[in-house]
């Protein structure tokens, strides 16, 4: 019948939770933090905050710890909740309704590694050049909301 479309199948929902961090230390006397980058399918470079699922029996805090010395090769420790974020997407056939944890993380161990097969690159950035970098308005809010909380605690 004309004008009519076909009904397309209805995609399952599925929640996943993860949680990650911003981690931040004292190079030369001013703060950074650390990013992964990771290459988009036009082969440019993207940056971001380390982050990952949350494991079975896992706090999001831990979850924050484990992702972010995995990803950047970094230990820390958790300051305090930092905000979260939360999207759809679509994938594997799935419309997938994420939702990350982050937390304001202070270094306390580690050297920056590139051993996760996720992540392309890893760099201390200065605070202030951060949301110049990341790639992700929401995360680049993360940032500025982390430069505010280390100001009032300074």
């Amino acid at each position: 019948m004309a004008g009519t479309r076909a009904r397309r199948p209805r995609l399952r929902t599925v929640a996943e939770t993860s949680a990650g961090g911003l981690v931040v230390t004292t190079v030369g006397g001013s703060a950074h933090g650390v990013l992964i980058g990771r290459h988009d399918r036009r082969g440019r470079m993207l940056w971001s905050l380390p982050k990952g699922h949350i494991e079975p029996g896992e706090t999001a805090e831990q979850a924050a710890i484990r992702e972010v010395r995995e990803e950047t090769g970094i230990t820390g420790s958790v300051l305090e909740p930092l905000g979260d974020i939360d999207f759809w997407f679509v994938a594997g056939g799935q419309r997938i309704h994420k939702t990350v944890h982050h937390f304001l993380m202070s270094a306390t161990g580690g050297e920056l590694s590139v051993d996760d097969v996720e992540v392309a690159a890893v760099a201390w950035v200065p605070l202030d050049d951060m949301t110049g970098r990341l790639a992700y308005e929401d995360e680049r809010e993360l940032a500025s909301e982390a430069l505010r909380l280390l100001a009032d605690t300074a």
